[in-house]
């Protein structure tokens, strides 16, 4: 089955923020485009503002006046249903109610040919529930657009519990035609992207709750350490918490209240108080004109140690090794290859975040994971009140002897990248051992749906398979509430190699 003839008219039902933006994306594509609102006027509007975006994209030499004229001349607002009879594709983008797309879609059953495809850009419902109510529910498919359309790349393709593979894999090509990248997802609560990413914000939520850091400091580390393009608390301002928090609800509810996927307090403060971010001036930061950003937690300079003793080749972190060397610090080899800490002069440990606590012994003080231990500008340590100021200083002064700022959190298991990674890691995981998506998908949606900067996969190769499971049985074991218990997936994901020559 292959993508739509460029001849073939396709609509766009819902003429609002998204519904423009899929419009212009088939427009710019080739396509003939009929729009339709329920709300008189609104239609032509949205033509117009398409038409006015047309002429920027002029201006940036995007197209050229006579793509913008035949572009035009190609759009066709309605003010009837009937009026998208003959298309071969009609994309919803209406409000999120199961009620209002149900009505929605059996009333365009009775104007459309049975071969038209029907798709649903639902974010948050159930596409399968959608579906269930049409008399030939094989043609339909979720077609999730991320916002702004025309911008961003990614389209998950969502299949519903009935709809036909040609339908399926119509859509899917249809996407990639227009330029899009597309990927194949299961219907499944939060699809790809807003199933595998409630972890991002879930756990910089619950630092934040346990008074571990502040938000400028969580999101400083996840920008600097992790390599993300924002933090958490700075996206879901952009978002909106409103938002934010519906879609977490959502997807919370729809597992059953899953603890894995428990929505933040903190945050439902946030939008009880009318805080919901840039759009109204104030959410976890203030927005409003005049007002200074918050700095992150940076600790004051230390003197670094004269030398480290590795003990072990410290796992995901091993660059660290070449840096302290490259920065006058002798490194001298433990006589014991066992573990993967550094000894400092203080005879206290450094340790890479594992996702025990520092109290849990004598002089430990723990560092958070990084993306790129080179690269990373800040590095975040943790220790217990009982840890020895003469280890915390040493630990200090070593990372700030790398180049590297030092935000002190408290002592939370995991810390913040480490444990945001391995939960990552273990919904993907759990995803694709459900059948939602392979795992070049759930990768490929994670980077260009969210701008990850690597994949959960991606991740989970540099880490080693084990690894994610490791921390997290380790935060279990601290923490047994459950919200840290690592999937059956992931250890059987764990235990997988090429051969198993292990026997019970």
């Amino acid at each position: 089955m292959t993508a739509l003839d460029l001849s073939s008219p396709v609509a766009v039902v819902g003429t609002g923020t998204m519904g423009q933006g899929i419009a212009q994306v088939a427009l710019v594509a080739g396509h003939p485009v009929r729009l339709y609102d329920a709300a008189p006027g609104l239609a032509r509007k949205a033509a117009d503002a398409i038409g006015s975006r047309l002429d920027r994209l002029v201006q940036k030499e995007r197209l050229t006046a006579d793509e913008r004229d035949a572009a035009r001349a190609r759009l066709t607002p309605v003010d009837d249903l009937s009026g998208l009879a003959g298309c071969s594709l009609v994309v919803e983008a209406v409000v999120e109610r199961l009620d209002v797309k149900q009505e929605l879609f059996r009333a365009l059953e009775d104007v459309v040919a049975d071969d038209c495809l029907l798709a649903t850009n639902t974010s948050s419902l159930s596409v399968t529930a959608i579906g269930g109510a049409l008399r030939v529910p094989g043609r339909f498919v979720g077609l999730h657009f991320f916002n702004p359309a025309p911008l961003l790349p990614l389209v998950e393709v969502v299949s519903g519990f009935a709809t036909d593979v040609d339908a399926a894999t119509r859509a899917y090509e249809t996407a990639r035609a227009w330029g899009k990248t597309p990927v194949a997802c299961a219907d499944t609560p939060g699809f790809i992207v807003n199933r595998v990413a409630r972890p991002f914000y879930a756990e910089a939520f619950a630092v934040y709750e346990a008074q571990a850091a502040d938000p400028a400091t969580v999101d400083a580390v996840l920008r600097e350490s992790g390599g993300f393009r924002m933090g958490a608390f700075e996206l879901t301002d952009l978002i909106g918490q409103d938002v934010n928090e519906s879609v977490t609800h959502s997807v919370w509810q729809a597992f059953f209240q899953d603890v894995r996927l428990r929505p933040s307090l903190a945050q439902r403060r946030l939008v009880e108080s009318g805080r919901l971010g840039r759009k109204t001036g104030h959410g976890w930061y203030d927005h409003r004109e005049g007002a200074e950003r918050p700095a992150p937690h940076t600790a004051e300079p230390a003197e670094p140690p004269a030398y480290v003793v590795a003990e072990g080749g410290l796992g995901p972190a091993a660059e660290l090794l070449d840096l302290i060397r490259e920065a006058g610090i002798e490194v001298r080899e433990a006589e014991e290859d066992e573990g993967t800490r550094l000894v400092l002069p203080s005879g206290g440990q450094l340790v890479l975040a594992d996702g025990q606590l520092a109290a849990e012994f004598a002089d430990v003080v723990y560092f958070d994971l990084a993306l790129d231990y080179r690269r990373a500008t800040r590095i975040a340590l943790s220790h217990a009140g009982h840890t020895s100021a003469e280890t915390v200083a040493q630990a200090t002064g070593l990372f700030q002897a790398l180049g590297k700022k030092v935000s002190v959190i408290g002592d939370v298991p995991g810390m913040i990248v480490a444990r945001t990674v391995a939960r990552i890691i273990d919904l993907a995981v759990e995803a694709v051992a459900q059948g939602v998506a392979t795992e070049e998908d759930v990768d490929t949606a994670m980077r260009l749906g969210v701008n990850y900067p690597l994949g959960p996969f991606e991740w989970s190769r540099r880490l080693g398979r084990g690894w994610a499971g490791a921390l997290l049985d380790e935060m279990h074991e601290v923490d047994p509430c459950g919200r840290y218990a690592p999937s059956l997936a992931l250890y059987r994901y764990a235990c997988a190699t090429d051969q198993r020559e292990d026997t019970p």
